[in-house]
């Protein structure tokens, strides 16, 4: 009799599956009653409390503070950092800890799961991440309790600190301001401190560049010329998008958001708002006085996001990038799609489309059945609140409650943003097909 050996999963489904279950686990802890301030939670508020820990968007159903017990606030935070990490890294540590070896399929997930291409050096890998992330966080913190203990006093600045430096390291956007600024206050409270501030932001950018990126960083010793390609183009993308963006919300705020402030306040808070528009989902200003053309920045931002790998969402900076070149050689009437000195594969270009489109597509139909069923929300009230959540961002405009639909399509969002519309549908597909016959090509009219 033969039997069957039934294949592994693919790794994409592996990763897909892993982030639902953090989440399950996380929407049984949040929903137990002493998880909150009043005796209980909706589960569908601690599953959409949950999805945002573990998907670090940082969109909550109410004040994070006010609401979730010193146990839920745990429970948000451990979330938080599996989510930022991503839970292969903890999984591979315990394959460490218990010290068996990791097979080439474990290699092969925990690499895809933060941006790498070498199955090498995993150990390593991990050893990096874990302790790069914990010192950067620490030191994040002490940083931070410089403004909060002398504020807060000791042990409650201490939390303060230690929370909104893993936040914002990991991206998430949550705050426990409110028990001391007012219900969804952020980081409005300190929109003109430089020290938290700044301080918030640096941790904001070096948790969206990415694990591998510091890693080729901190083995080419800060050398730019021993740089891999990849690493040159993110950090000169994302510098250019900073500055950028910094400069128009200076522009496009000053006579609104930031219309109280002398020019040092708002060009510190533009920059705040050019960095956690990428993915954080801190506010240093009240988003619903923004702009119009501050608005539509900030979407735009949002759509984009930070570098893969990374605990930031969005289509990716290198998507864009690559997306941008197409453009560009395609009006040139160019064959060949190149940034810089070298040519970028026909496929990763698709690839790159496929990601855009298919984020495009999600956001028109998501933002038009919250629009059928919430006609209290504006137009482009959902619109924003679509991307923040698909993007991972975590800012909101959004003034009236949340209905069951409205919070059942964000949670799909969320996930679907953290996890990675691409890695879905590879998680989806049931094995890797090729067309075994090549069908005639066609001529076809477009533009």
């Amino acid at each position: 009799m033969k039997f069957k050996v039934k294949p592994k999963m693919s790794i994409w489904r592996y990763l897909a599956l892993g982030y639902l279950t953090v989440i399950l686990l996380g929407s049984v802890l949040l929903v137990l009653p002493f998880s909150s301030r009043d005796g209980g939670a909706s589960y569908l508020d601690a599953l959409f409390t949950a999805t945002s820990a573990a998907c670090v968007t940082g969109l909550v159903p109410f004040d994070t503070a006010l609401h979730w017990s010193g146990f839920g606030q745990a429970v948000i935070l451990i979330l938080i950092q599996l989510g930022g990490l991503g839970f292969t890294t903890f999984v591979s540590v315990i394959f460490l800890l218990v010290k068996r070896g990791m097979g080439l399929y474990s290699r092969s997930v925990m690499i895809q799961s933060v941006g790498g291409n070498r199955l090498a050096g995993v150990k390593t890998l991990i050893r990096r991440i874990l302790i790069g992330t914990f010192s950067i966080e620490l030191l994040g913190a002490a940083l931070l309790s410089i403004r909060f203990i002398p504020e807060f006093g000791g042990a409650k600045g201490t939390y303060f600190a230690i929370f909104h430096s893993v936040s914002a390291y990991c991206n998430a956007g949550f705050d426990v301001m409110g028990s001391v600024c007012g219900e969804s206050a952020s980081l409005t409270h300190y929109a003109g401190d430089p020290l938290v501030s700044l301080v918030i932001c640096v941790l904001i950018i070096v948790g969206g560049l990415g694990f591998c990126l510091w890693g080729d960083v901190f083995d080419c010793k800060g050398n730019p010329k021993k740089f891999q390609f990849y690493t040159k183009v993110i950090l000169v993308v994302n510098t250019a998008l900073l500055v950028i963006s910094t400069l128009l919300f200076l522009l496009f705020e000053r006579n609104a958001s930031c219309a109280e402030f002398g020019f040092g306040k708002k060009l510190l808070c533009s920059f705040f708002d050019a960095t956690t528009a990428r993915t954080a989902g801190f506010s240093s200003t009240d988003p619903t006085t923004l702009s119009e053309s501050g608005y539509f920045l900030t979407v735009f931002l949002m759509l984009i996001g930070g570098s893969s790998g990374s605990t930031a969402g969005g289509i990716k900076v290198g998507t864009f990038t690559v997306i941008v070149a197409g453009i560009g050689a395609s009006l040139r009437g160019k064959r060949d799609v190149t940034i810089g000195k070298r040519r970028i594969d026909s496929a990763l270009v698709g690839q790159a489309l496929a990601i855009f489109i298919a984020y495009l597509a999600l956001i028109f139909i998501s933002t038009m059945v919250i629009c059928a069923v919430q006609s209290e929300f504006t137009f482009s009230q959902t619109l924003f609140e679509t991307v923040s959540a698909l993007g991972t961002v975590g800012i909101s405009v959004l003034t009236a409650p949340r209905g069951v639909v409205c919070k059942l399509v964000l949670i799909v969002l969320m996930y679907l943003g953290r996890v990675g519309v691409l890695t879905f549908a590879f998680a989806l597909r049931r094995k890797r097909t090729t067309d075994e016959i090549r069908r005639p090509i066609e001529s076809f009219y477009i533009g």
